[in-house]
């Protein structure tokens, strides 16, 4: 660095550093050189503080989603000042919960459910520690959203929730069906499959359940010729207890540098977590649709759904043919609770499941109860 003494500087013009402006230190403690290294240290704290500003912000912000079927979905709490609680779903809207997903890492938000549909229930002694939340939905952060910390009259039967895409993140290819196949995870945009050195048991367990399947009922330590994958192979050394969320959650080799061939790619085959039945009724064949999904009961909301719908249903069930029923008929057997699971299902009638027809993922709707499919069969 060029010295900037003095004599660099014609005599009418010798730049003074005016330090007792900020009021800081008697400018006549200070040489030009000395003043000039110590605006440069100045200069490269502030730039320190700027740069690490958001992360110590971000770092007091928290957010979690609980009780719900995946970290993405789930009653909202938040911590202030060292302390998890609840927000009030008063003015709660579909921005906010926008906001969470992004905080969280998680896709689109696609729904503002009440947070009492989520277990375990919060307990009583646990705060209410915001209310009157509105966000732009441009936020990164949910307190950095208009909010109130004065918390009145909201008691926690009106517990926001948020329901959230989940990043595709893991898959199983070159099975039939979605629960079956070749280990494959995705990292930094990329599709690669995951060698077998350290794989158990207790890893298919939870990739099944991150797919929601069923239990895992068989993991092979490679794949055949036509099974293997090709491209990068992203993870091996793959260690989990069993109980993670996520495949990711599990300790692991380094992303992309192992010593493995795709002889070595690991195989997993899970349960096939679909089942329905007919609820209300007095015969198993007529009454509100329930189905199975992630070993949990819910209901199907009633948009798009039709005579070849029920049809499917029926042969499902072994129960003959769609009876067509009025809407007040349907209507009889009473609304559900918990979850709705299925939504804007369409079929054409040749299906032999339910699951086989379109719908859209899993939880994600826009329904309330009132809206609960109900189907009747001919037979008994």
């Amino acid at each position: 660095m060029q010295d900037l003494s003095p004599s660099l500087f014609p005599a009418h013009f010798q730049p003074k550093l005016n330090i007792e402006l900020w009021g800081l230190l008697p400018a006549s403690n200070f040489s030009l050189k000395s003043s000039a290294a110590w605006v440069m240290t100045l200069l490269f704290s502030l730039i320190f503080a700027i740069c690490t500003g958001p992360v110590l912000l971000e770092s007091l912000s928290r957010v979690r989603l609980v009780g719900g079927p995946h970290r993405c979905e789930g009653r909202v709490e938040v911590e202030l000042r060292g302390h998890w609680g609840t927000v009030c779903d008063d003015d709660w809207d579909i921005q906010d919960v926008a906001v969470v997903c992004r905080e969280l890492g998680c896709g689109a938000a696609n729904g503002t459910p009440s947070g009492v549909l989520y277990e375990p229930s919060t307990e009583k002694e646990q705060k209410t520690l915001i209310q009157d939340v509105n966000c732009s939905g441009m936020e990164d952060t949910l307190l950095q959203c208009k909010h109130s910390e004065d918390v009145f009259d909201c008691g926690h039967d009106e517990d926001a929730a948020a329901l959230c895409e989940i990043p595709e993140s893991v898959r199983l290819a070159g099975g039939l069906g979605r629960c079956k196949g070749r280990v494959e995870v995705k990292h930094q945009g990329k599709w690669g499959t995951v060698c077998n050195a350290g794989w158990s048991l207790s890893a298919a367990k939870v990739v099944c359940r991150q797919l929601g399947c069923g239990k895992a009922r068989l993991t092979q330590r490679g794949c055949n010729k036509a099974t293997q994958g090709q491209g990068t192979i992203w993870l091996s050394q793959v260690s989990c207890s069993g109980q993670e969320v996520n495949l990711q959650d599990c300790p692991s080799g380094q992303w992309g540098k192992n010593n493995c061939t795709h002889d070595e790619d690991t195989w997993v085959e899970c349960e096939d977590p679909f089942d329905l039945r007919l609820v209300g009724g007095d015969i198993r064949c007529s009454g509100r649709l329930e189905v199975l999904h992630r070993g949990v009961w819910g209901s199907v909301c009633d948009d798009g759904w039709g005579e070849m719908e029920d049809r499917v249903v029926c042969k499902q069930l072994g129960c003959g043919e769609s009876l067509s029923p009025s809407v007040k008929a349907r209507r009889s057997f009473g609304p559900g609770v918990g979850h709705i699971w299925l939504d804007d299902v369409h079929c054409s009638g040749k299906e032999q499941s339910l699951e086989q027809c379109q719908h859209r993922f899993w939880g994600y709707h826009n329904c309330n109860h009132k809206e609960d499919v109900a189907v009747i069969c001919s037979e008994q």
